[in-house]
């Protein structure tokens, strides 16, 4: 699925979408997914890269997952886990993206107040310790360094410009560290990966803390 695929005649399936790549003639292979269709002249050597991109949509800097189950944290203990998460596709022949797509329903919502919030991508995740069995996954550590029990019933953290990790079968944020503390959490994409093994797209940069006002 993610990755480097040879540019011959092939299928490439990423969740229920379906990337149709078809030699049309010496030299030229047509890229083909629902409605988008595309002429590429092969060079030898040149592959046609499947990658992870964060779930930016329609230009938003911020992801907002709602916790369908929230967290409780006593004081100064942490928890570390995964929760499921919208991401995109970027295809790519050498440095040019070709196509780019969702592999989930597209929701937004309004982040804070209507003076003064913005329009985030929406999503009502699931949190276990375990790594979930879906495309996109995040690992997050949710610290309370405290001195009272707190609950964290959401999570905005910005993915503009964020790097993304991969295996060839999921798709990865950045190590993202949530901290409880003076009643505004702190939210880190610390740009780093979030286990071993997995293959970065671009470099692994950190993006600067946000704070979750609302």
């Amino acid at each position: 699925m993610f990755g480097e695929h040879e540019l011959r005649t092939k299928f490439i399936k990423i969740g229920s979408t379906k990337i149709h790549l078809l030699e049309a003639s010496p030299g030229l292979v047509r890229y083909r997914r629902e409605n988008v269709e595309k002429l590429i002249k092969t060079r030898d050597g040149e592959k046609l890269k499947v990658l992870p991109a964060p779930a930016v949509g329609y230009g938003v800097r911020l992801l907002m997952v709602k916790l369908r189950e929230p967290i409780v944290i006593p004081p100064k203990d942490s928890l570390s886990g995964f929760i499921d998460v919208p991401m995109e596709v970027e295809v790519k022949v050498g440095g040019t993206t070709i196509d780019r797509f969702h592999v989930s329903r597209e929701k937004y919502a309004l982040y804070g107040t209507i003076e003064a919030g913005a329009i985030a991508r929406y999503h009502v995740g699931n949190f276990g310790i375990d790594e979930p069995d879906s495309i996109g996954v995040l690992r997050v550590v949710i610290s309370n360094p405290s001195a009272e029990w707190k609950t964290l019933e959401k999570l905005v953290m910005p993915i503009w410009n964020s790097t993304m990790y991969y295996s060839p079968e999921r798709a990865y944020y950045p190590l993202t560290v949530v901290t409880l503390k003076n009643h505004i959490p702190e939210v880190n994409n610390t740009g780093k990966a979030p286990k071993e093994g997995l293959i970065p797209v671009g470099p692994g940069d950190a993006l600067p803390n946000f704070l979750m006002r609302w």
